[in-house]
């Protein structure tokens, strides 16, 4: 059974549902693909820089592999490994290049909220006067900067979302014109981009409260040094890992429909989704 989202004649760019759907729906066909290229990647993690590059590399071939169920042409890990391989070192600088750019982004948005709050705090303050307004022009301050903060981390990561994916797919490519690729995708669907991020984030939010969050909360009221504190860290350890394993893969079969999706709106390239023969739940 085959599902049109668009054709050659009549492109039907996704809308955010569909978008989170489809990689939903990728991620659960399949699931034990991904979840072992996943755990292997997370593994790699652990060996500095080398295993990083492997870890890039890995996220990629899941999106390869996503990409191909897409178009109809579905790749073996082999088949596709043999492409993304030879690209290792250029998984890592698209990694790095975003991170990095992320983080200064991240600063920068941190001083200029703190000037937005700053002003605000002058204006109301005088304003307002009293312990009461100190009250009320800090909790401004402190929503107008996170909201800023957010935004502009959101809008910047919707534009880079997809940056590893044209270095997977495409030919004659190295990292930083996949960067550049992201960059021009995205330009006209940025608040489309931060909708599908949201819904994906709320997909994965109970998830990663479960594996993440409420291990790491029981830390707070243990002593440091102590062997329970040790035992509930490598515990709360191990479940970020498991959460990771897990959540990895629907991100990157996500980026995989929305970097399709994105090429359909741009270039008019039709979008299918295939549902799998029942052979290969296997």
């Amino acid at each position: 059974m085959s599902e049109n989202f668009g054709s050659s004649s009549q492109i039907q760019p996704l809308s955010v549902g569909n978008v989170v759907s489809a990689a939903v729906r990728l991620y659960r066909s399949h699931l034990n693909t991904y979840l072992r290229l996943a755990a292997i990647a997370h593994l790699w993690i652990i060996v500095p820089i080398y295993g990083w590059a492997k870890y890039a590399a890995i996220s990629g071939l899941i999106s390869r592999l996503a990409f191909g169920e897409l178009i109809y042409q579905p790749e073996s890990v082999q088949a596709a490994s043999s492409h993304v391989n030879p690209r290792l070192w250029s998984f890592l600088r698209v990694a790095f290049q975003v991170g990095i750019s992320l983080l200064v982004i991240y600063f920068g948005l941190a001083i200029v909220g703190g000037i937005v709050a700053t002003l605000l705090g002058v204006l109301l303050g005088g304003i307002l006067g009293g312990s009461t307004g100190v009250v009320v022009v800090t909790t401004l301050a402190i929503i107008v900067t996170v909201i800023i903060m957010l935004l502009g981390l959101t809008w910047f990561y919707s534009r880079w979302i997809v940056a590893e994916v044209p270095l997977a797919v495409e030919e004659n490519i190295n990292g930083g014109e996949s960067v550049a690729r992201s960059w021009e995708l995205t330009k006209a669907s940025v608040l489309r981009i931060q909708g599908v991020v949201l819904v994906a984030f709320i997909v994965t939010l109970p998830l990663v409260v479960v594996l993440n969050y409420i291990p790491s909360l029981f830390l707070i009221k243990l002593e440091q040094g102590t062997v329970i504190y040790g035992i509930v860290y490598f515990i709360s350890w191990i479940g970020s890992l498991v959460g990771g394993v897990f959540i990895m893969p629907f991100w990157q079969a996500l980026k995989a429909v929305l970097y399709l999706d994105l090429r359909t709106r741009r270039e008019g390239l039709g979008l299918q989704l295939r549902e799998p023969p029942k052979q290969d739940f296997r």
